[in-house]
């Protein structure tokens, strides 16, 4: 298979899932709305006028051209004109209990849920992946980022902004890499470790400039993950790379630069540039060998690269770890809600460095389920994302605003209470004020999900290596 038919392939997959999950919260307001006997007028998946549509049994069921959420309209619940379009018939209908209408707004998140449930059991059953670095040692501190000589390569990290922590990556709220990005203010407080004695280091960060179209960068003090540093391909061009003079391979560990222990990829180029770019050797591992490898770092010819360079392109998934978990469905839907409070909880905290900006839409879910595929146990990963996404699903729509069932559920209590209706032309105004409001959410969404896609660096020029006279 070609990979633009396997790329087309993951790419309908993608879809067919993100259907489903439309699908299945819709179907229950529509079960729901026949059980209770109410009108059901149409049954649509995504917003907009239909491209497709065929009606069954008084019931018109569609397909809209914007691809973001679904709809069953009941004219018998509060009036949705504005993304359900007119209901004719609605004054000629007999009115509904409040309590069919909680019930029929309640049992689109409630299959949300069950549909996470029963992809829970599968991935009880299958495995869930989970990737993580368990080093809580600084493998590299970025020059002139706001970290450099305040942290170095071999510090351990024991506490961020107070908050012990478990590893570099893989642990929610609980590893380096989490609790950076989410610390309040302008510095981050890293309790550490160096050289036997315990300290406290207080550092800045940078939020990288990005494009108007683009998510606001996340905070970066410029730390490195500690790891092994093993070579992932040797970078092509005219001409041949120092990493090639030297004889390094694929799959070759960097342990040491000039008797300097490695603690990861980007301590080799700091310890490299350290020496004034002259020849320097390394100690490497290959297989179950030790060597000593001699290299002399070159600056390829051109404008667009100002620093010597290596030639190696360093495997980035050696440092990372995979294990294959089997959490119950009542784990993943707890820690599905613990992230989903804890993503809440950030963006709406008034000292955040993360914003609603950084929520995906319909764009940036299909393209995290496109990436996931492609990824090792790739269909491990998209089955625990669809548990957390249904999860989501249900719980948002359960938020008491207007448009959302939760909003429905409200405004049908209030009408309990007061024993009637609430006024019709009240109802319309807040409806479609909201319907427009998240409508234009979405859109700014949507604009971050195709700016992260589409506007981004430029590819790098052809590396063109100077001969070794050449370097003096």
């Amino acid at each position: 298979m070609t990979d633009f038919l396997y790329g087309l392939l993951l790419v309908i997959i993608v879809i067919g899932l993100f259907n489903i999950m439309i699908f299945v919260h819709e179907l229950g307001h529509f079960l729901a709305a026949r059980w209770r006997g109410l009108q059901v007028d149409r049954f649509q998946i995504w917003f907009g006028k239909p491209i497709w549509k065929k009606t069954i049994n008084g019931v018109q069921y569609g397909l809209g051209w914007i691809p973001a959420g679904g709809f069953v309209a009941l004219p018998q619940m509060a009036a949705m004109e504005s993304i359900e379009g007119e209901n004719l018939d609605k004054d000629k209908l007999p009115p509904v209990s409040p309590l069919d209408k909680i019930i029929v707004a309640f049992a689109g998140p409630l299959f949300s849920l069950l549909l996470a449930v029963v992809a829970g059991f599968l991935v009880w059953g299958l495995g869930k992946p989970i990737d993580s670095i368990k080093s809580n040692l600084v493998g590299g501190v970025i020059e002139e980022s706001p970290a450099e000589g305040l942290l170095f390569p071999g510090d351990k990290i024991l506490k961020v902004d107070g908050e012990p922590v478990d590893g570099f990556v893989g642990k929610l709220n609980e590893d380096i890499r989490t609790r950076t990005m989410l610390t309040r203010g302008d510095t981050i407080d890293f309790e550490i470790e160096r050289d036997g004695k315990v300290m406290v280091v207080t550092t800045k960060f940078d939020i990288h400039e990005t494009g108007i179209f683009q998510r606001r960068a996340l905070p970066d003090p410029g730390l490195m993950p500690a790891g092994p540093a093993v070579v992932g391909s040797l970078l092509k061009g005219k001409g041949e790379s120092p990493a090639e003079r030297a004889g390094l391979e694929v799959g070759d560990q960097v342990l040491k630069v000039d008797g300097v222990d490695v603690f990861g990829t980007y301590h080799v180029s700091q310890l490299i540039k350290k020496n004034d770019f002259k020849t320097a050797t390394l100690t490497v591992k290959r297989g179950e060998e030790v060597m000593e490898l001699t290299m002399t770092p070159l600056k390829p010819k051109g404008d667009d690269y100002q620093k010597p360079l290596l030639g190696i392109s360093w495997d980035r998934k050696a440092m990372v770890e995979t294990e294959i978990t089997n959490p119950n469905p009542w784990e993943q839907i707890g820690d599905s809600l613990r992230t989903m409070w804890l993503t809440i909880k950030i963006i709406t905290a008034p000292d955040s460095n993360i914003g609603p900006d950084q929520l995906a839409g319909p764009v940036g879910i299909a393209r995290t389920k496109f990436l996931l595929l492609q990824e090792e146990h790739g269909w491990l990963r998209v089955l625990a994302f669809f548990v957390l996404f249904n999860v989501n699903l249900a719980v948002l729509n359960m938020l008491p605003l207007p448009v959302l069932d939760g909003g429905h559920i409200v405004m049908a209590i209030l009408e309990a209470v007061r024993g009637k209706p609430l006024p019709a032309r009240f109802l319309e105004v807040i409806q479609a004020g909201f319907a427009l409001l998240l409508m234009g959410f979405m859109l700014y969404i949507t604009t971050k999900d195709l700016g992260d896609i589409f506007i981004g660096g430029s590819e790098a020029p052809e590396l063109e290596w100077p001969e070794q006279a050449e370097s003096g």
